[in-house]
């Protein structure tokens, strides 16, 4: 164990204080010598005295004499003390900065006219090894009393008080939540530069902690988000094995698993585990399939993995580091490390450090068997003479030229850290027993009133970072995004790319400076992904036994869609829209109808008016021969009546063409029904006509006295009258009206006339058939009366015709898609009325025309020879 000891003294009265540290000095149990600085009450002594013990590897005294006090040192004591010594390899100079620092804040404090005038402190400093073990049984020395110390003028007391008032450390988090639980119990405040695991801030355990570093509940919260930020939803964990490791990794997978990143894997490793373990843990690295990983791991457990990682490199990784590692220039010599990111603490500047630092001969490191082995360590020499065949230092060594840990000031991050937790406690201690010009040396005070009053610092460095803690006893989170990108000459370097500040409100913490250099160079974000972006039209299906990042893309169902890339679901369309091709956007149906521009409504426009025109021909040529036989037979006015009906028949046709409308779908229906029953109620009346004629020519038959003319205009408009009052119900209960049809189609939208009434529909094909049914049957009756043109016949084959069109329309009315249901309905009307005119009108019209021999009353009669037409 190391030990730096100095009396704090007030005009060499009987109250002094103890600044204790400890930090990390050197390679201790595998990974440093480690640091705590202490506040205590001693003894009288008569003089302030800067005492030193190490006792690490080598039981070396360290002497300095100043000059007068107050705030000067003035008489040195040497001590020795049995202690536990910790192995070690090489010493780190990284740390022994931070042990000099300590040093220099103090000198600065004393130098200080304004912060504790007439009061000088002094210092200690501890070595646990890293150990918990050590760290318990120094805070337990603390806590019960110094061990005691001899010197040489006796200017010193040879027993030390009870209990400190204030420490500074412990740098690993294990240790010194060993230390908060020991000193929550006397009140003795604790303020750690470098201990961030978030259990610490947990005042019920821990009362008297607090640090001037920011817990890693912030930091991992803003690696996670970090990790989101570049689109990095598949990565790795590794972890040391420790309180650090493990509170800091479960802060950072809870915060990962709310912005829906998924861990491959995560992965512990201490540095006294079997190399086995470590094997393992970095096979495991080599076969991932994350391309990104998160190294929540302590200096000396990260250098132990890439080194092994270093015997068979993985694939190229994108490391995010934690802030122990990330900053350490230790391990820049792992080029498989470059375009590494992670937060560290913000660099600084401290005046006068450097020059502190330099101010270093080799007499004066021969006091100290810390700076002893520094020296002979740097320039390969030995201070004590040969040993071990070294050369003996000369004293020509010139430490301003080395470059090492010690004299690299150009990232000061954990020793402005330092910096400030020693100013934190020196201002408390101003707070407590000086007012703004003076203090009361002899003033008592307790540890509870030292740590009542730390936390209420809020004061600014002269170097402009401020210092104050909340609550828990932390600071402000305030990060540099570090960037390991190489430099020039092939090597690596750290760079701040960014910064992140806690303070900020949510989702402006993060700042960027300047362009992250990636694995291997590279410019562009690497990618890590369990499974690629699912893009629009898609969904997120998990695949079996595996995290929600691996997952399957699966189509939208018909019908759905999804407009975002990783949707988890997709959404149905409207009712009147359906999705395109790549089922990304709703696209509104086309809507369907038999419009005027389609072929088929050409094509059956074409059919129905020639239908017409041909009615209107045979009424222009029956009313040219209206004077002959063949016309004025079998009434003359129902023959004119049923063209002027089929007419109407043909053209009612073109009603079902085109975009509905409230007026076209009730126009087509009444205006089909109503011209139908005219055109049937004539064939009927001319059929009964034929009938009655054939009765009265029997004798004493009085039949056509019954069934003259007026009989047969009047059970014409009787029959159609029906039709009309049907019609007129139809249309006053449930008329026909426009209506989209979504139903038949998926993917598109039937415009129809809705039939509204069913049973009116069908009451109104239900006349026209049973009018069609009873003329049919007349007919069929009169057939074979003698005539030479006997109408019956032609009346019987066009009712067959009509009657076989209209059955036939039914199912296929009922079994049409779409627009062809108004087509089948149209050609129905078509070729029923071509039937009639046909079979009714053209044997007339081609006897009118090309046979008028035939047009005779004789011929009519059978009193003429007769051809077979």
């Amino acid at each position: 164990m190391s030990m730096q000891r100095a009396i704090l003294s007030r005009d060499c009265q009987t109250f002094t204080y103890k600044l204790h540290s400890h930090f990390l000095l050197a390679q201790a149990c595998g990974i440093g010598w480690h640091d705590v600085l202490f506040f205590h009450t001693t003894a009288t002594c008569s003089g302030a005295v800067l005492h030193a013990i190490s006792s690490s590897r080598t039981s070396i005294l360290i002497d300095s004499v100043a000059g007068t006090c107050p705030k000067t040192l003035l008489e040195s004591c040497g001590h020795t003390t049995k202690s536990s010594r910790c192995s070690a390899s090489s010493m780190n100079f990284r740390v022994l900065r931070f042990s000099r620092a300590m040093e220099f804040t103090i000198q600065e404090i004393n130098n200080r006219t304004d912060l504790l005038p007439g009061i000088t402190l002094g210092y200690q400093i501890h070595d646990t090894c890293a150990a918990v073990s050590m760290a318990t049984k120094v805070t337990f020395q603390f806590t019960n009393g110094m061990e005691p110390f001899f010197n040489d003028t006796d200017s010193c007391s040879k027993s030390a008080a009870a209990a400190v008032p204030a420490l500074v450390g412990d740098s690993p988090s294990t240790p010194s939540i060993s230390m908060a639980r020991i000193l929550g119990l006397f009140g003795i405040p604790q303020v750690s530069h470098y201990s961030t695991c978030t259990c610490l801030s947990d005042k019920r355990q821990y009362p008297a902690f607090l640090r001037t570093v920011p817990s890693d509940h912030h930091q991992a919260a803003a690696l996670a988000r970090m990790v989101k930020h570049f689109g990095w939803t598949w990565i790795g964990a590794v972890r040391s094995d420790s309180d650090y490791g493990n509170y800091g990794m479960a802060s950072f997978l809870k915060a990962a698993q709310e912005e829906g990143i998924c861990v491959e894997y995560s992965e512990s490793y201490y540095r006294t585990d079997p190399r086995s373990k470590l094997e393992r843990v970095a096979n495991v690295i080599r076969r991932s399939t994350a391309r990104v990983i998160v190294a929540f791991l302590a200096s000396g457990d990260m250098r132990f993995l890439l080194e092994e990682l270093a015997r068979q490199p993985p694939p190229p990784l994108q490391w995010i580091a934690s802030e122990t590692w990330i900053t350490d220039p230790e391990f820049l010599r792992f080029n498989m490390c470059a375009g590494a990111i992670g937060f560290g603490v913000p660099h600084s500047v401290i005046p006068g450090l450097r020059e502190y630092l330099l101010d270093l001969s080799s007499a004066q490191a021969l006091k100290s068997p810390l700076l002893t082995e520094f020296w002979e360590s740097s320039f390969s020499c030995s201070l004590k003479g040969s040993s071990g065949g070294a050369r003996k230092c000369n004293g020509s060594e010139d430490i301003g030229a080395l470059q090492n840990p010690y004299t690299d000031t150009s990232q000061l991050r954990i020793t402005n850290l330092v910096y400030k937790a020693t100013y934190a406690i020196a201002h408390a201690i101003h707070g407590v027993i000086c007012n703004d010009t003076q203090c009361d040396k002899s003033a008592k005070f307790t540890p509870w009133q030292i740590l009542s009053q730390i936390k209420k610092v809020n004061f600014t460095t002269k170097n402009g970072f401020q210092v104050t803690f909340d609550s828990n006893g932390d600071p402000v989170a305030v990060y540099e995004l570090i960037n390991w990108q190489v430099k020039k000459d092939g090597t690596l370097d750290f760079i701040t790319v960014g910064h992140y500040d806690s303070s900020r409100p949510r989702g402006q913490e993060f700042s960027m400076s300047r362009a992250i250099s990636w694995m291997r160079g590279q410019t562009e974000v690497p990618r890590s992904v369990c499974s690629e972006s699912c893009p629009p039209g898609t969904r997120k299906a998990v695949q079996k036994g595996k995290p929600v990042c691996c997952y399957d893309c699966i189509p939208c169902a018909e019908g759905e869609i999804s407009n975002k890339t990783d949707s988890l679901n997709c959404v149905r369309c409207p009712s009147e829209f359906w999705p395109n091709i790549k089922q990304d956007s709703c696209l509104p149906k086309p809507v369907e109808f038999l419009s005027w521009d389609d072929t088929l409504s050409i094509i059956l426009t074409v059919f129905s008016i020639t239908g017409a025109f041909i009615a209107i021909c045979v009424t222009a040529v029956f009313y040219k021969h209206r004077t002959t036989p063949i016309v004025r037979a079998n009434n003359s006015e129902l023959s004119f009546l049923l063209l002027f009906s089929l007419t109407l028949c043909f053209l009612c046709s073109l009603t079902f063409i085109g975009r509905p409308s409230e007026w076209s779908c009730m126009l087509r229906h009444t205006a089909f029904g109503i011209t139908f029953v005219l055109c049937i109620s004539c064939v009927l009346g001319k059929t009964i006509v034929v009938l009655m004629a054939f009765r009265a020519t029997l004798p004493g038959s009085n039949v056509m006295k019954w069934f003259g003319p007026p009989q047969q205009r009047l059970s014409v408009l009787a029959f159609t009258l029906i039709q009309v009052l049907i019609c007129v119900l139809w249309l006053t209960i449930s008329p026909p009206l426009p209506f989209k049809n979504l139903n038949h189609y998926k993917e598109r939208i039937i415009l129809e006339c809705g039939l509204g009434s069913a049973i009116g529909f069908w009451a109104v094909l239900g006349y026209i058939g049973f009018l069609a049914l009873l003329c049919f049957i007349l007919a069929f009756l009169a057939r074979k009366l003698p005539d030479n043109f006997n109408e019956a016949k032609f009346i019987t084959f066009s009712m067959l015709i009509f009657c076989a069109v209209w059955i036939t329309f039914i199912p296929a009315y009922v079994s049409s898609p779409g627009k062809f249901t108004v087509a089948v309905e149209i050609f129905a009307i078509l070729a029923s009325s071509f039937g009639l005119v046909i079979c009714i009108f053209a044997p007339k019209c081609f006897i009118i025309m090309f046979r008028p021999e035939q047009n005779t009353k004789q011929h009519l009669m059978g009193k003429g020879p007769s051809k077979a037409l």
